[in-house]
């Protein structure tokens, strides 16, 4: 079975910094990937050159048998496959919940407006927001705007999502509310690879965790090895500051 990412010796360096060093990895249909390290250490960045957000300085990412970094590559079609949730929410301030949500499709010309309509509230239902569909993000809660950002991502029916540190700007008790929505996905087999500090989630949710330091990939492996009994010394020693 092909690999839903595929990543080939990536590098990415912004003149004279190296942020990535050779990044290999491949994540199939369904996995849910957490990726944890120190900061500085090139997850934000890895994620955003998935998706091109960044472009590679050499190596190849393959996503769902397109090639991303290919030379003729429609990167515009290809992000249409790719959902991302950043930090900060980056809704559009004078928009409801709902027009956030239709935007991209009806934009696109993918969907007609009543189809848009139809798919953001059923989206909006899914994320627990049935009832702020007509409120705007100033009047939302950050855990509530988190919540919008990710039905917006899911209404071009993605074949991956992207989370870099969703819970990061959250207040500690909205994080749980975001993150229940992202155990949902995951349930339902999203493929997934998400940047988080959150390690009691990494440890519930995911197929595989993968530790990066300085710009490589320094450990890899289930959530009961990376977290319970780590090969490298430089993980556990993390993983003693942030659990």
């Amino acid at each position: 079975m092909e690999a839903k990412v595929l990543v080939k010796d990536l590098y990415k360096s912004f003149t004279k910094l190296d942020v990535l060093k050779g990044i290999s990895m491949e994540v199939d249909a369904g996995d849910v990937i957490c990726i944890i390290g120190p900061s500085g250490s090139g997850k934000s960045t890895l994620l955003r050159c998935l998706n091109m957000l960044e472009v590679p300085s050499s190596g190849t990412v393959i996503i769902d048998g397109h090639e991303m970094t290919g030379k003729h590559a429609n990167l515009n079609m290809m992000r249409r496959r790719i959902g991302m949730v950043f930090q900060q929410f980056n809704l559009f301030p004078h928009m409801t919940a709902k027009k956030n949500v239709m935007f991209a499709p009806v934009d696109l010309k993918l969907m007609n407006k009543k189809e848009a309509e139809e798919k953001a509230l059923e989206l909006l239902k899914r994320v627990g927001l049935s009832d702020k569909a007509d409120s705007y993000p100033w009047q939302l809660s950050g855990g509530q705007q988190q919540r919008v950002a990710i039905a917006r991502s899911l209404a071009m029916n993605p074949d991956v999502m992207l989370f870099d540190e969703p819970t990061s700007a959250l207040d500690p008790e909205m994080i749980g509310e975001v993150l229940q929505v992202i155990k949902e996905l995951a349930v339902g087999g999203m493929t997934m690879l998400i940047v988080t500090h959150e390690m009691k989630f990494a440890r519930d949710i995911s197929d595989r965790v993968i530790f990066m330091e300085d710009g490589i990939i320094l450990e890899a492996g289930s959530p009961d090895v990376v977290f319970q009994n780590p090969r490298e010394e430089r993980t556990r020693k993390f993983l003693q500051l942030v659990q």
